[in-house]
């Protein structure tokens, strides 16, 4: 069913009986008829099925069989690319206005189905069902906004200057060929599709890869692409292994360019390969990040407080943007702690299909285990302030359930301050200034979001001037540096947490996916 009310990460209300009930009907819808499925891949226009299988069982209980996939082959990644290849000047020859009108279709089709979508996602990522049906909603906008983008901009071809008049002058985007979009399984559906639907929109055509632990989601996304009508070849989803189809993906000389979301080890090796053709190619990397927040003497400490756990917290801390680092001044650290610790422990931890649960699972049997591992480092080298332990009473022993966890204590260079944890794992230490806190936030190599809160107007511009980050945020209650939404925040990093330079959902997206031809004609 499609929903009458406006969803944003920032709008979503737990208490709103209408959204609750209809939520209700689409987990029951799911789990009468949507599970235990097998689901392909699509190459060339068709649905292909490999030899080999991969099942997907849920984090929440793993006896629940979500659904059965492809183990693809390089093969399979082969055929994708050469379907691509062939497609390409075709697709690209297409108007740009029936591009923009098939985009602006499965908008539409996300937003009527986007319960249903949702409820799959609750049940394969461990997410909330407002977090999930909250990304949902934001892939439908994102479509929206790239398509609008693309009308606002007539096709991004614009007149120059010239030096006489005898001629013209016109800067023409047009597209590479054969992108690779590679997502990850914490947003399987919004960076998925919206790099799709980038790449689609501006003329290239596409080989889709999703995370190996969301396959179901993975193949619900392509789905909306493989039925939208477009030709044959414009749109291909493999799933496999990383070491051999993902791979491949990075490897076939054929491909153009690429958008990859993920960890800072893979993006760099994205990176690197993207310089060892025979030319450069371009490469939309995002590489995670260490998100800090800085807390001043001069802030609304229950704003602060409520905003650091929703974003620490919220999707178990498996987000890029979530908080994991809170640097407060010491006049108010006391204060703040206390009121920090009252938010966390009134999060409901749950099974992820219930009304009121908060936290859900982390995404599978290694980051629980993660989990584990790095509780015992925060035990025996700092202090443990709330939480660290999983839970394994009834049935959350059929699950990846943790509390969430908040530690202190600990040397600024030490490996639970400086990697990214991707787990709800908090980190909290006072300083004696804002400049302390400020250089200590700077001090890393990931720059993706950044919080501050302070009541004082000069502090806030201090921190936007001073801030190595490519989103951030002051005084934000529903999230410290989480939730931003297409063309309300433009969500990307500086340093090591991004390679484009230029934020998803915002001014300058398409762009990235088109270079630039320049033409002159005299007459």
């Amino acid at each position: 069913m499609a929903l009458k009310m406006k969803i944003t990460y920032a709008t979503m209300s737990a208490d709103n009986e209408e959204l609750q009930s209809a939520f209700d009907e689409a987990f029951e819808k799911v789990k009468a008829s949507m599970l235990g499925v097998e689901v392909p891949m699509y190459i060339d226009g068709e649905k292909v099925y490999a030899d080999e299988k991969s099942i997907a069982y849920s984090p929440i209980d793993t006896r629940i069989h979500l659904c059965t996939a492809q183990k693809g082959t390089r093969e399979h990644a082969r055929a994708a690319v050469a379907a691509a290849k062939a497609a390409f000047k075709g697709w690209a020859a297409t108007p740009w206005q029936e591009r923009v009108a098939i985009m602006r279709r499965i908008a539409e089709k996300i937003s009527e189905n986007s319960l249903e979508l949702s409820a799959i996602m609750v049940m394969e990522v461990g997410k909330s069902r407002l977090e999930a049906l909250g990304e949902v909603e934001e892939t439908a906008d994102l479509l929206r906004y790239y398509a609008n983008a693309m009308e606002k901009n007539e096709g991004y071809i614009r007149e120059l200057g010239k030096l006489s008049d005898h001629e013209t002058n016109l800067s023409v985007l047009k597209p590479f060929g054969v992108w690779v979009v590679i997502s990850p399984f914490n947003f399987p559906m919004a960076l998925s599709g919206a790099p799709i639907c980038a790449a689609l929109i501006t003329g290239n055509t596409v080989v889709f890869k999703g995370a190996s632990s969301t396959l179901y989601t993975g193949w619900k996304t392509a789905e909306l692409f493989a039925e939208a009508g477009l030709p044959d070849g414009v749109f291909n989803y493999v799933s496999g292994p990383g070491r051999t189809v993902g791979q491949e993906l990075q490897d076939n000389p054929d491909i153009a360019g690429w958008t990859f979301t993920g960890s800072y080890e893979v993006g760099m090796q994205v990176a690197r390969n993207a310089l060892n053709g025979r030319y450069p190619k371009p490469a939309i990397i995002e590489m995670g990040g260490k998100n800090p927040v800085l807390v001043s003497r001069h802030a609304d400490l229950d704003k602060a407080a409520t905003g650091v756990a929703r974003s620490a917290f919220g999707l178990d801390g498996q987000k890029c943007s979530a908080c994991s680092r809170v640097y407060v001044e010491e006049k108010v650290y006391d204060q703040f702690l206390a009121l920090l610790l009252e938010k966390t422990a009134a999060l409901k931890v749950g099974n992820p299909t219930a009304r009121d649960a908060f936290m859900g699972t982390v995404i599978d049997k290694g980051a629980y285990e993660d989990y584990q591992r790095y509780m015992e480092i925060a035990r025996r080298d700092g202090q443990v302030l709330f939480g660290g332990n999983p839970i394994t009473e009834g049935d959350f022993s059929r699950g990846y359930y943790v509390q969430p966890a908040i530690i202190t204590g600990l040397p600024d260079d030490h490996e639970l301050v400086k990697n990214e944890l991707f787990l709800p794992i908090l980190y909290v230490t006072k300083v004696k200034n804002l400049e302390e806190g400020m250089a200590k936030a700077n001090d890393t190599v990931y720059g993706l979001t950044a919080g501050f809160f302070s009541e004082d107007k000069a502090e806030v511009k201090w921190f936007f001037d001073n801030i190595e980050a490519g989103t951030t945020y002051a005084n934000r209650r529903s999230g410290a540096t989480t939730g931003a939404w297409p063309g309300v925040q433009a969500f990307g990093g500086w340093k090591g947490s991004g390679m484009s330079g230029k934020g998803v959902g915002g001014l300058y997206t398409l762009p990235l996916y088109m270079h630039e031809q320049s033409q002159t004609v005299i007459e």
